[in-house]
């Protein structure tokens, strides 16, 4: 009798973290079980680090990465219909199943996407994507909101949309978290707060001082375009964005991937923020015109591994 070890999930008192322990028991580093198979993978990275390459993004991991081998991935797949690339076609099953692969126990998955609306209905992808990467493993560590100062107008019977899902996909508890923190509107205040018994009543508690800053909330505002809209590419989100999901998730020297690198505003952000990264695409266009052009404004040279 065979037995798929994804089907251990359906077992009551079996979780992710059980599964992957018998995963990394029953498999070698350089093997993976996929649909009940072992399959071989490179033991290590084919490639260099601080590299665009251009290629089909699964076959291009499933030829070069190792498991367990990337920090961070910052990336947005493709929404439904709303991009046109080329006639590209994605797969986001398998695309996560291999993010899964290569991400290292306690790295992130940054997931940037948005549905598309269909004879009046939002399709409801982003979701289901999100899901996915709940069953083949990942925890959802948290959902938080793209949301845009400047959304673009449009008319008709509902209110403008103004916001983009970014999930953040954890491979175990994140082993990284450098919390961003903002200004407050009002600072150096005290605080006197309560403490609520069992049978409702009120006792005071200590008062405390207010720090002048706080935890961002996991609702980030950005504009978009201005001077760093890149025209040529019919899909970019913000450096900022990309830096602050980097500096939140990763440390100096840690690897940042890309696979549908685009523009390539996360290896940008990667590069100058001291992170080593990894970007691929499967336009030369995007790569050669785009990507590289950007980063050597920066001091980066192609065949560069610093």
């Amino acid at each position: 009798m065979k037995i798929d070890i994804n089907d251990l999930s359906k077992v009551k008192g079996i979780g992710v973290k059980t599964i992957e322990r018998i995963r990394e028991t029953l498999t070698p580093q350089n093997e993976f079980i996929k649909d009940g198979v072992i399959i071989d993978y490179p033991k290590e990275f084919n490639g260099e680090l601080n590299q665009f390459y251009i290629g089909e993004s699964i076959e291009w991991i499933r030829d070069n990465l190792p498991n367990n081998f990337v920090d961070l991935t910052v990336t947005s797949p493709p929404y439904d219909d709303l991009r046109e690339y080329n006639g590209f076609e994605f797969n986001y099953k398998d695309m996560l199943s291999e993010l899964y692969r290569v991400t290292k126990i306690g790295g992130v998955v940054v997931w940037v996407v948005n549905d598309s609306t269909i004879n009046g209905s939002e399709t409801g992808t982003s979701f289901k994507q999100a899901l996915y990467a709940k069953e083949i493993g990942f925890n959802l560590h948290d959902t938080m909101i793209y949301a845009k100062n400047n959304p673009v107008p449009y008319y008709h019977n509902r209110y403008n949309p103004s916001f983009e899902y970014m999930f953040i996909f954890s491979k175990g508890k994140p082993k990284t978290f450098n919390p961003l923190y903002e200004e407050r509107k009002t600072k150096g205040y005290s605080e006197k707060r309560t403490f609520r018994y069992p049978d409702g009543s009120l006792k005071p508690a200590n008062t405390k001082t207010i720090s002048d800053k706080k935890l961002k909330n996991n609702i980030w505002f950005y504009t978009v375009g201005g001077k760093t809209n890149l025209k040529a590419h019919p899909a970019t989100f913000p450096e900022q964005l990309a830096q602050d999901h980097i500096l939140s998730w990763s440390n100096k020297g840690d690897i940042v991937f890309d696979p549908m690198c685009g523009s390539g505003t996360t290896c940008k952000m990667a590069w100058l923020s001291n992170r080593k990264f990894i970007g691929i695409d499967i336009s030369e266009e995007y790569i050669n015109d785009i990507c590289k052009p950007r980063l050597e404004e920066y001091g980066w040279e192609y065949g560069m591994n610093k």
